[in-house]
C-alpha cells in the first residue's frame, strides 16, 4: 500500500490547482472523441498529456484499450496509438499495413482502479540516439522499456497531425475501446516536452500532482478540460481543435478527478462469484449465483454517504470490513461476518459481526425496483451506527455498529442474478434530478446527504480523515 500511495495520485492531498471534471468512457457503449485535422503539423516531434482513472482490467487480447490514437493500423499510410496493453502495461505503437514499424511496451503494469495516474508520450523521431525518440512518462517518472521494445527508426513519419482520424478513447482497430476516466489532457503539436511542463511533486506527500500547462500547442495541439457538457470535445488550446463526441452525451461529464478522486467498485475484489463492473466503476452486472465486491475507499473514522438504484430483491448493499476472511462455508456473500447491510428481498436490515451471529433489525416502507436507497455511516460517534434510506427518507433507526470498531469499512454490494447502478458522487448512470451535494458542495446525489455526512471522495478524506 505505501508504494501504491507514493506513485498514484488518490485526490486526497492539498492543491492549488483544481481539476473539476472528467469524461467517463465506457467500451461496451462505443464511447470516443474523433477530430481529423484539416492541415499537417510535426509528424516527428509531439507530446500528449492525459489524466486516466481506469475501470476495467484487461484479460486477453481482445482488450486491448486506447487512450489516443492517429489512424488505422491496417492502412497503407502510417497510424499511431496509446494505450493500455493485454497484459495492462502502456504500450505506444507504431503500424504500417497491419504491421509494427516500432513499440514501446513500460516494464511495469497499470491495474489500479482506486487512483489517477497521468500518463506522458513525448515522441521526437529525430534523435540520434534511439531510447530518445520515444519516451514514456508515469507520473512524473519515466518508465523502463527493455522487456518490449522495437526502436522507430530515426526520422520516422508517424502519420499523427496528418489529415487521418484522431481519437480518445478509440482507435487502430475496432477491438480497442476503453474503459476509464480521462481528465486534463493536453496534445502539444511540435514540441516534446517533459511531465514537469502538466505536473509536480508535493513537497509535503511526494506525490505527483496536476498543474497548469502555460507553454504553446502548435498547429493541432489541443487542451480538454472537459468542463462543459453539451460540448464535452470543446478545445480550450485557443486554438479550435475541437472533438467530436461518439456515443458521449452530457451524462458522462463526471467530477470524480485527479483533485478530487471518489469512490468506485473494486473489479480486483469479487467474491464468490465474479461480477461485472463497468461504467466508471459505478455499475455492477449479477451472475445466477450470489457474488459481491466492494468500494475502493475504505475508511476508519469520519461520516460517510452514498447512493445505490434499486434493481431488483435480491441484492444486500451496506459496509463491510477488509479485516475478515470468508471462511470455507460462507459460500453466500450474505453469510460472510463483519457486515452491515440492507437486504431488499427481505425489506430488512441486519449486521453480523465476527463473533457473533446475525443480528436483524426491522424497516419501514415497501421495497421495489428503481428506488434509490442511501447508505449512512457515522464512525465517530459512540456508539457508531449505520442509516439506511429510501428514497431520502430513513427506513430504519441508527444501527449500533460497535461490533466493527477498529475496523476499516468499506462500501460493500452482494446480489444474485441482479443488475445495480450506484453512486458515490463522482458519476453515476441514472438520471439525477435534484443534484444534492453534501455540505462541501462535493458529489452529486439524487438526496441530500444527512446533515454532517460526506461523501466518499479525496477533498473529504484530506479534511475528515479516514482511509483509502
Amino acid at each position: 500500500m505505501e508504494v501504491l500511495q507514493r506513485t498514484a495520485n488518490r485526490g486526497s492531498i492539498s492543491t492549488g490547482y483544481d481539476i473539476d471534471n472528467s469524461l467517463k468512457l465506457e467500451r461496451a457503449n462505443s464511447e470516443y472523441l474523433s477530430r481529423t485535422p484539416s492541415s499537417n503539423g510535426n509528424q516527428q516531434i509531439f507530446t500528449f498529456s492525459s489524466w486516466v482513472k481506469f475501470s476495467h482490467i484487461n484479460s486477453g487480447v481482445s482488450e486491448w484499450s486506447t487512450l489516443f490514437s492517429a489512424g488505422d493500423y491496417a492502412a497503407n499510410s502510417p497510424s499511431f496509438r496509446i494505450g493500455h496493453h493485454t497484459n495492462n502495461s502502456l504500450q505506444v505503437s507504431f503500424y504500417t499495413n497491419s504491421n509494427y514499424t516500432g513499440y514501446y511496451r513500460t516494464d511495469a503494469l497499470y491495474r489500479d482502479t482506486s487512483a489517477w495516474y497521468h500518463f506522458v508520450c513525448a515522441v521526437d523521431t529525430t534523435q540520434g540516439t534511439n531510447t530518445n525518440r520515444v519516451k514514456i512518462y508515469v507520473n512524473g517518472v519515466l518508465a523502463p522499456t527493455t522487456s518490449v521494445v522495437s526502436h522507430i527508426a530515426q526520422n520516422y513519419n508517424s502519420g499523427v497531425n496528418t489529415g487521418i482520424a484522431h481519437r480518445i478513447g478509440h482507435g487502430v482497430n475496432m477491438q480497442t475501446y476503453a474503459s476509464e476516466y480521462v481528465a486534463e489532457t493536453h496534445f502539444v503539436d511540435g514540441q516534446a516536452l517533459a511531465p514537469t511542463e502538466f505536473g509536480e511533486f508535493d513537497e509535503d506527500s511526494g506525490i505527483w500532482k496536476p498543474k497548469a500547462y502555460t507553454g504553446s500547442y502548435g498547429t493541432n495541439g489541443f487542451y480538454l478540460d472537459f468542463a462543459d457538457a453539451s460540448d464535452l470535445g470543446d478545445d480550450e488550446s485557443g486554438n479550435g481543435n475541437d472533438f467530436t463526441e461518439n456515443n458521449i452525451t452530457a451524462i458522462d461529464q463526471a467530477t470524480d478527478t485527479p483533485t478530487n478522486n471518489f469512490c468506485t467498485w473494486l473489479p480486483l475484489w469479487t467474491f464468490p462469484i465474479g461480477r461485472t463492473i463497468s461504467e466508471g466503476g459505478t455499475n455492477v452486472d449479477g451472475a445466477s449465483a450470489w457474488g459481491g465486491c466492494k468500494g475502493t475507499i475504505g475508511v476508519t473514522n469520519g461520516k460517510w454517504y452514498w447512493e445505490n438504484k434499486a434493481s431488483g430483491n435480491d441484492t444486500i448493499i451496506g459496509w463491510q470490513t477488509d479485516n475478515y476472511i470468508p471462511e470455507s462455508n460462507e459460500n453466500s456473500m450474505h453469510n460472510i461476518k463483519d457486515t452491515i447491510g440492507f437486504y431488499q428481498d427481505g425489506n430488512n436490515v441486519w449486521i453480523r459481526d465476527e463473533t457473533s451471529g446475525r443480528t436483524d433489525a426491522t424497516t419501514t416502507g415497501t421495497n421495489a425496483s428503481g428506488q434509490i436507497i442511501g447508505m449512512a455511516l457515522d464512525l465517530d460517534s459512540s456508539p457508531q451506527t449505520a442509516t439506511f434510506y429510501r428514497n431520502g427518507s430513513a427506513i430504519s433507526s441508527a444501527i449500533n455498529i460497535d461490533g466493527l470498531t477498529g475496523k476499516t469499512i468499506f462500501p460493500f454490494m452482494s446480489q444474485y442474478n441482479q443488475n445495480a447502478e450506484s453512486n458515490f458522487g463522482g458519476f453515476c448512470t441514472y438520471t439525477i434530478s435534484s443534484a444534492a451535494t453534501d455540505e462541501n458542495g462535493y458529489g452529486t446525489f439524487e438526496y441530500a446527504p444527512p446533515s454532517g455526512y460526506y461523501a466518499l471522495c479525496g477533498k473529504n478524506l484530506a479534511e475528515y480523515g479516514g482511509t483509502s
